[in-house]
């Protein structure tokens, strides 16, 4: 299993914490055999956390493809003016500490826009997280549209990683950042732009076709 890089850390502390509880307990017995039982559950989700698998799937110009795993949670017309400048339509999508974490670009062009914006810690369903929460804002010039990505901090997320500069290529399904612990990412596209999913619907980052561009 492939992991994310800034997983690292996380997986070697919780490895080590396993093995020092086990060596307690195998050395002292009584409460620390207990600490070492209940410290394998956390040895094996922290790796399962940062996985960072290879994703493979449509790829095109016209295709506006999910930065994120996890659950729609709002298809909606809202102000964007950062980057869009206008009218649009965003796109939420929930992550819960089950999905990978990993983000990846929804389509290529060049990223024009960067901005970071600390903030509350609202639970990231909520529609004012998008506005609220700490967050990070891509927005990357395609050939069709201009396209903004937003990572949003949630209730346990205190983390976000965002790879690009200003100036970089962004290329569709490849890797963007990533948010640890749980939080939410929002794409806002031109109105132009053909929505794809629903409220509801399971998304796989660089996988999952979230809208598509008029021929």
């Amino acid at each position: 299993m492939r992991l994310a890089r800034e997983g690292v850390p996380f997986v070697v502390g919780a490895t080590v914490l396993g093995a020092g509880l086990l060596t307690a307990g195998a050395i002292f017995g009584g409460w620390w055999w207990l600490g070492a039982v209940l410290s394998l559950p956390i040895a094996l989700w922290v790796p399962w956390f940062f996985r960072d698998p290879v994703r493979r799937g449509p790829r095109g110009s016209r295709l506006v493809l999910a930065p994120a795993d996890g659950r729609v949670v709002s298809v909606t017309s809202v102000e964007e003016p950062d980057f869009v400048i206008g009218t649009a339509t965003r796109v939420s999508v929930f992550m819960n500490v089950l999905n990978v974490h990993v983000n990846r670009y929804p389509a290529s062009g060049l990223v024009a826009y960067r901005e970071y914006r600390p903030g509350a810690f609202l639970n990231a369903t909520r529609d004012k997280a998008s506005e609220k929460n700490e967050r990070m804002s891509l927005g990357i010039r395609t050939d069709q549209g201009p396209v903004l990505v937003r990572q949003i901090a949630g209730l346990i997320a205190r983390r976000i990683v965002t790879d690009a500069q200003v100036g970089d290529r962004a290329l569709q399904g490849e890797r963007l950042g990533m948010i640890r612990f749980g939080s939410r990412v929002d794409t806002f596209l031109p109105l132009g732009a053909r929505i794809a999913v629903s409220v509801g619907a399971q998304t796989r980052a660089g996988v999952t076709t979230i809208a598509e561009w008029p021929t």
